[in-house]
C-alpha cells in the first residue's frame, strides 16, 4: 500500500507518516510546503526508509500536485495540509482561505484526475481521506456531544475555512462519485506538537520559568485525543470506511483548559521540580475573541462500525507527552529560538487593525 500525505511534515501528518512506514510497512510520500509549521526533523525516524519519499510543494500548485500523483502512484491520499492555529486565523485569515479552501480544491481535483485514469482494479481500492476538525460544529453547552449529523456552525476564520473544505470534499464525493471520506477530530496532543499550541506551550514555558497563560477563566472545555490514536483511526477509515461517509474521532477525554494546565504543572513538579510549584506560574490573560466554550466528540460511529478504540487516556498520554518534551530538546529548542510559541497571537486589538 502506498499513501500520499499532504501536510506530512506537520504535527498530525508526521505522526501518520511515521505510523504507516514504521508500524504498517506501507510506502509513504509526504508533500509539504514547509511553512513555519512544517518540520523535516519530525520525519527523521523514517527519513532513510526505502519506503519513504518527501516532496516539497504547495498543495495550491496544481502542476506540482499532478506531477507528484503521476510519479508516485498512490493508493490512498490523506489530506492534512492546512493552516490550523485559531489565534493566527484571527489576525491572518487570508492564508487560511488560500490553503484550506483553494488547497483542498486543488487536492480534490488532482485526486479526481488521477483516480479517473486508474484501472478498474486500482480505482476500486483508491481512497481520499480529508482530515478536518470538530471546530466546524461550533460550540456546545454544558451537555451533549458532536455527532456526524450535528449542523455546521463555525465561529472562527480557521473553523470557517475548514468547514468550507469539508463541504468541498462532500460535494466531490456526491457529484463525481469520488471515494472521499471526511474525518473530524477533537484536540490532538503528543510528541512533535508545535510550541504555539496549548500543551507544548505550557510544558516549555514551565521548563523556562515563564508565565503559563490561561485564556479567560480557564473554563473552556476540550476533548483531548492522543495523536497516535488519531492516526490509527485515519488508517482504519482509509481501509474500512465507507466512501461518502464522515467519521468523528474523539478521545472521550473532556478537560477544562485549567485542568490541562494543572495536570502539566503537576507532572513538571515531578519530573523537573523547581523551588516553587509550576502552578505558581499560571496567569489568566485576555480571552481569545469568539472563544468556543466546549467541544466534545461522539465517536460511536467509528467505534461501532469500524472497531476503533483509543488506547491512551488523557493521564497516560499527557505523561508520555511531557516526558517526550523533556527528552527531546534538540527538536523544540530551534523552534523556540525562532520565537515560535513565544509571542501571543490573535489579540482582539490586532484583529481590529488588520
Amino acid at each position: 500500500m502506498k499513501a500520499l500525505i499532504t501536510g506530512g511534515a506537520g504535527f498530525i501528518g508526521s505522526a501518520l507518516a511515521r505510523h504507516v512506514v514504521r508500524d504498517l510497512g506501507w510506502n509513504a510520500v509526504v508533500i509539504d510546503k514547509l511553512t513555519y509549521a512544517g518540520n523535516l526533523s519530525s520525519l527523521s525516524e523514517i527519513a532513510d526508509s526505502p519506503g519513504f519519499r518527501f516532496v516539497q510543494a504547495d498543495i495550491c500548485d496544481r502542476a506540482a500536485m499532478d506531477a507528484a500523483m503521476r510519479e508516485h502512484q498512490p493508493d490512498l491520499v490523506f489530506h492534512l495540509a492546512a493552516e490550523s492555529h485559531v489565534d493566527r486565523s484571527i489576525t491572518h485569515a487570508a492564508a487560511f482561505i488560500e490553503t484550506n479552501l483553494v488547497g483542498t480544491f486543488t487536492v480534490l481535483e488532482t485526486s479526481r484526475a488521477y483516480w479517473q485514469q486508474l484501472s478498474r482494479e486500482r480505482a476500486e481500492v483508491f481512497r481520499v481521506v480529508h482530515v478536518s476538525t470538530d471546530e466546524v460544529y461550533g460550540s456546545l453547552g454544558a451537555t451533549g456531544l458532536f455527532s456526524e449529523d450535528t449542523p455546521y456552525d463555525p465561529r472562527s476564520p480557521y473553523s470557517a475555512s475548514k468547514a468550507g473544505a469539508d463541504h468541498l470534499a462532500s460535494a466531490w464525493s456526491h457529484t463525481y462519485g469520488m471515494p472521499v471520506m471526511i474525518s473530524n477530530c477533537s484536540n490532538n496532543y503528543g510528541p512533535y506538537h508545535l510550541p504555539e499550541k496549548l500543551i507544548p506551550l505550557v510544558i516549555l514555558n514551565g521548563l523556562d520559568g515563564r508565565v503559563l497563560p490561561v485564556y479567560g477563566d480557564g473554563s473552556n472545555v476540550r476533548d483531548w485525543l492522543y495523536v497516535d490514536d488519531h492516526v490509527a483511526a485515519l488508517c482504519l477509515i482509509a481501509q474500512k470506511g465507507k466512501p461518502g461517509r464522515t467519521y468523528n474521532v474523539g478521545g472521550r477525554n473532556e478537560r477544562t483548559n485549567l485542568q490541562v494546565v494543572h495536570g502539566i504543572c503537576d507532572l513538571l513538579d515531578r519530573f523537573a521540580p523547581k523551588a516553587r510549584s509550576h502552578r505558581d506560574l499560571i496567569e489568566f490573560v485576555t480571552d481569545r475573541p469568539g472563544h468556543d466554550q466546549r467541544y466534545a466528540i461522539d465517536a460511536s460511529r467509528l467505534e461501532n462500525e469500524l472497531g476503533w478504540r483509543a488506547l491512551d487516556n488523557f493521564e497516560s498520554g499527557l505523561e508520555r507527552t511531557v516526558r517526550w518534551y523533556l527528552d527531546n530538546g534538540a527538536w523544540w529548542e530551534p523552534l523556540r529560538a525562532r520565537g515560535v510559541g513565544v509571542e501571543r497571537l490573535g489579540l482582539a486589538d490586532k484583529a481590529k487593525r488588520a
